[in-house]
């Protein structure tokens, strides 16, 4: 008896399990995308096929074909095939699987394959209980994670697995996936439906079924034909990718300084909002931006770091999101302003050279004469004029005598480095 409700809770399960999973593709003639790693031919196709796959970290965006591969690559196996999600398990857990690899490889010299995943979500524990098992060939390990695997994957690990990178589906591969979404729904979805959701899903098969599933859902409700009024009221925001601590994190700022730095206003203010949108910490924005002022505006327009200050404290005052007003401001001014990194260069150099020959003495005539006597004695202050009353104190080196003619600051010749009015003397 349990075993005829056990068959019905499967079936009904399967009915009513979200459209994604009804449409997950069993085979690679199946999966669409990621022709860059599995294409015809390709070493990871072929091992696969002939079912020799590798221990491997899928890393890629939510929605394309993680799991999707891994349980294509269960259905192709001779090897018994183990799941688990490091949401849920612990150390125990990864022991009892390897445990099982243990008696089937000695019983009847069957492999493992041990699916994890999320295995960012791993700690360094959990991860170092699964890396002799791997070392050792007892499991074969697939991991996915949306987390790049260089960050969060310890490094012993990973150097036992070979890292997939799987790319966002284009809008064309989602039309195709989201056509046979349609037809299991047996919904009459028009090619300018599809490519609005296709469009709205952000290259994630999984959120693209979601909407067209809640899309669908909610035409057949009114009794109307699927339009992109129903497209649009059931993907209000677009899924964002993006992450705080990996990839897009350094990927967006990297790309809003470089923005503001070639003196593209729009691209910065873009990347600004795509940051400020995906809860990027408006912090570590306005400290950016504070940098840049000197190091990549400095004295070509000295204002600059004004401006990037008091967005920064503008941030701290008045607070989200009346804030990115005044962050969108700075970003503007930084963009547009005239570029300099001389200042920047100016302590890098210095520094360097401190590093490299020491801390030179100052010559004798800038050295203190605070003990007056003690210190004519020595020499200090001799040679020295007041620039206030002599001008030949405009014309003096000030540097060590063993770095004098040396230069750290080269006015760059744009805004206020102009050699007309703001080269030093």
């Amino acid at each position: 008896m349990a075993d005829l409700f056990s068959e019905a809770a499967r079936e009904r399960q399967a009915e009513n399990a979200p459209l994604a999973v009804r449409l997950r593709p069993s085979s690679l003639d199946d999966l669409v995308g990621q022709q860059h790693v599995l294409g015809p031919g390709s070493a990871l196709r072929r091992a696969i096929e002939d079912d020799r796959s590798p221990s491997m970290i899928l890393f890629g965006p939510p929605g394309t074909g993680k799991t999707t591969i891994a349980r294509i690559v269960a259905a192709r196996t001779g090897a018994a095939f183990e799941e688990i999600s490091a949401v849920s398990a612990r150390v125990d857990d990864v022991r009892a699987v390897i445990a099982r690899a243990r008696d089937r490889l000695g019983g009847n010299d069957l492999r493992t394959i041990l699916f994890i995943d999320e295995i960012h979500r791993f700690n360094k524990a959990q991860q170092d209980s699964v890396l002799h098992a791997v070392e050792d060939g007892l499991v074969t390990l697939i991991g996915a994670t949306t987390e790049n695997p260089y960050f969060e994957v310890n490094a012993a690990l990973l150097s036992r697995c070979t890292v997939i990178e799987l790319t966002a589906l284009s809008d064309d591969e989602l039309v195709e996936i989201l056509a046979r979404g349609a037809a299991t729904l047996e919904a009459d979805a028009s090619a300018e439906v599809l490519r609005l959701l296709a469009g709205r899903a952000g290259g994630d098969a999984r959120a693209g079924l979601q909407m067209l599933e809640l899309a669908q859902a909610t035409a057949d409700a009114e009794g109307t034909a699927l339009t992109e009024e129903h497209v649009i009221d059931a993907a209000r925001k677009r899924p964002l990718l993006y992450d705080r601590k990996g990839d897009q994190h350094y990927d967006f700022a990297s790309a809003f300084i470089k923005s503001m730095r070639g003196g593209d206003a729009d691209a910065s203010v873009y990347y600004l909002a795509a940051m400020l949108e995906a809860g990027e910490d408006a912090r570590f924005i306005a400290r950016r931006m504070v940098i840049l002022a000197s190091e990549d505006v400095g004295n070509a327009d000295p204002n600059a770091l004004v401006v990037a200050v008091a967005a920064a404290q503008a941030l701290e005052h008045v607070g989200l999101p009346e804030a990115q007003l005044n962050l969108s401001q700075a970003a503007i001014y930084l963009a547009r302003a005239p570029k300099s990194n001389a200042s920047a260069v100016a302590i890098w150099e210095a520094r360097r050279d401190v590093r490299e020959h020491g801390n030179a003495r100052p010559p004798a005539m800038l050295r203190s004469t605070g003990h007056k006597a003690a210190a004519k004695a020595r020499g200090h202050g001799e040679g020295y004029a007041y620039p206030h009353d002599d001008a030949t104190g405009f014309d003096l080196s000030y540097l060590p005598d063993e770095l004098r003619g040396r230069r750290y600051y080269r006015p760059s010749g744009q805004g206020e480095e102009r050699s007309d009015g703001g080269e030093d003397r």
